[in-house]
């Protein structure tokens, strides 16, 4: 488990939602806020993160819409001990189980109106983080196949999968969803205007017979190139990072 000494007490949401995270190790930043504000969950609802980390994807659905029954599933312990406390100390009851996605365990084997995923997406080799839990969470082990199948088997028949990966994945999603997912809808995230989309936002339906729709881009800053200090989020991005907006009016 993390030291107390190896923690920082971070904030998001404008300080709404606060998480403890490694000082080094693999740190949650604008992915699971926005994986968390793409998910369509309503009060009441039943959502599962697998690979949720410290939390920050589910804590920020959360907040967002009370009264959700979560959970989340982890591979690395220490993580999965950061994901329990960062709920108690946020009040946000999340159900917290460590394990393998490819074996889940008993507990999770059930039904949930949602699944949501933010999967590495650094491919294996190159020069991996020093920090073996971050190399871990951040550099593919595990193919995207294999995580849309898990969320698959977790989805009751209507359900969404929403999932958050690198652009270059996106083939290897779209191949993994037949015959049981469809209904799917991709948004690229790009940094700023004009630029290639890195990431990609996916929502897709359980059962889903909707054609395949690939949406305009959501830019995340303004401008051309950072300017200093100044904040450069694009106002839609802003009410998404910083006030927890709800990102389901860009899906339609």
């Amino acid at each position: 488990m993390f030291a107390d000494d190896a923690l920082s007490d971070d904030k998001f949401l404008c300080g709404r939602l606060r998480l403890l995270q490694p000082v080094k190790g693999y740190r949650a930043a604008t992915d699971p806020v926005l994986l968390a504000a793409a998910c369509p969950a309503e009060s009441g609802q039943s959502v599962l993160d697998l690979g949720c980390g410290a939390g920050a994807a589910g804590l920020c659905l959360g907040l967002r819409v009370p009264g959700l029954a979560l959970a989340g599933l982890e591979l690395q312990p220490a993580y999965a001990d950061l994901a329990r406390r960062n709920a108690d100390r946020n009040g946000i009851p999340v159900e917290v189980h460590e394990g393998d996605l490819n074996r889940i365990p008993a507990a999770l084997r059930r039904d949930f109106d949602h699944v949501i995923a933010n999967p590495p997406y650094y491919p294996a080799g190159g020069s991996p983080s020093p920090v073996a839990a971050r190399a871990r969470a951040m550099q593919v082990d595990t193919p995207l196949s294999a995580w849309v199948a898990a969320a698959t088997r977790r989805l009751r028949p209507g359900g969404w999968l929403t999932l958050i990966c690198g652009a270059d994945g996106l083939p290897g999603v779209l191949a993994a969803l037949a015959p049981k997912l469809g209904s799917c809808s991709v948004l690229p995230l790009a940094a700023r205007e004009g630029r290639p989309a890195l990431r990609i936002l996916l929502r897709a339906r359980k059962g889903g017979r909707a054609p395949f729709r690939l949406l305009s881009p959501f830019v995340i800053h303004q401008g051309a190139a950072h300017d200093g200090d100044r904040e450069s989020y694009t106002p839609a991005a802003n009410a998404v990072l910083r006030d927890g907006a709800d990102l389901s009016a860009a899906f339609g």
